[in-house]
């Protein structure tokens, strides 16, 4: 498997032990709706929240959570209120997204970013 592969994977788990560390009950991981998907789908104080976890290899050329383009997050969006009429969910939803890097000794490291954007950037 291809290194960006397994660096995608290894960062989807530590955010979601993250987030569970943090609260959040894990709902969906790896939600398709169409082309989208969305990486984790938890719930935490009543919310739904739709996490789109990014990782790379080095924030040289740009920063993981520039990668969500208005592209990007239309599609989560438009996922995201397919899963919430599929399961009959009325809360309300906050888009997050969790940054991961490694660090000078290549330790992976996380930003969480909360309420990132929201569902009018899709605009």
């Amino acid at each position: 498997m291809a290194d960006h592969n397994d660096l995608g994977r290894k960062a989807e788990d530590l955010a979601a032990e993250y987030l569970i560390k943090n609260g959040h009950r894990i709902l969906m991981r790896n939600f398709r709706y169409q082309k989208a998907e969305i990486d984790i789908i938890s719930e935490k104080d009543n919310l739904i929240v739709v996490t789109e976890v990014k990782a790379r290899s080095t924030d040289f050329f740009i920063l993981p959570q520039e990668a969500v383009t208005k592209g990007k997050i239309k599609s989560i969006v438009t996922a995201a209120n397919h899963f919430m009429e599929e399961f009959n969910k009325n809360q309300e939803v906050r888009f997050d997204i969790i940054s991961v890097l490694p660090d000078k000794n290549k330790n992976l490291t996380i930003e969480h970013i909360p309420d990132a954007f929201e569902a009018f950037d899709a605009n």
